[in-house]
């Protein structure tokens, strides 16, 4: 076997037995840099069905189904489901309220190259490297989160039962009150795809609302210039 082969077969095995790996895995900056190397990599994967996944936002990479096993085996799943986790809809529903709250700040810090203390005048931000996925994502308090969503998301019991879930696949990481990114929260979910259907269907409903109050207002005639009470 040639050592190409051996190791794109060793990172694979690799990948497979722990799930994910670091960008600074030894192994793995060696495949990202390595064209022929990556290149056998897809190869081997595509063999059985899988694709590696990573993206510069994220500290780690991954392995996931390729597009026509990922239908068959899952079928159609409402946010790119890259994975055979079995999550009960309520861990979904939990899943995306976190990506949410943790994913898109720190991309929007990453994209303006803005670390979390860094000031607002800073003249040359876009020029800095690309911070790192740790340096830059936001924690959630679990008070927070409970006081939120917990109504939404089952209450105490189930919220606490599907962030162990959560936990145990990599997506966050818990530490006393604090709720981080975990390894798998902006890999395995498709920001492409998620964001859009996250900020756009947000607008939709803020502005569906807004119009709906504008139709049952009561209509003021013309001349009336009395102020909007925005206590009522």
């Amino acid at each position: 076997m040639s050592s190409i082969a051996e190791d794109a077969a060793t990172l694979i095995a690799e990948l497979l037995s722990r799930k994910y790996l670091a960008r600074s895995h030894p192994r793995v900056k060696k495949a990202l840099s390595d064209a022929e190397l990556f290149a056998a990599i897809e190869q081997r994967l595509a063999q059985v069905g899988l694709r590696w996944v990573d993206n510069v936002y994220a500290d780690h990479v991954s392995l996931t189904l390729l597009p026509a096993p990922l239908a068959t085996v899952l079928g159609e799943a409402g946010l790119n489901a890259n994975n055979n986790l079995d999550l009960p809809r309520d861990a979904v529903a939990l899943l995306v309220v976190v990506w949410a709250l943790i994913i898109l700040p720190k991309r929007e810090r990453q994209a303006s190259r803005v670390e979390p203390d860094a000031p607002q005048n800073d003249m040359f931000a876009g020029s800095k490297p690309l911070p790192s996925a740790r340096s830059v994502s936001p924690t959630i308090s679990y008070k927070a989160l409970l006081e939120d969503y917990g109504n939404q998301l089952g209450k105490r019991i189930r919220l606490d039962a599907n962030l162990k879930l959560l936990e145990r696949h990599g997506f966050i990481v818990r530490s006393q009150d604090d709720i981080k990114e975990g390894p798998l929260l902006d890999v395995l979910l498709d920001y492409d795809v998620l964001a859009p259907r996250i900020l756009d269907g947000a607008l939709s409903d803020v502005l569906a609302l807004e119009q709906a109050a504008q139709a049952a207002a009561p209509a003021q005639p013309d001349d009336a210039a009395a102020p909007t009470n925005l206590n009522a």
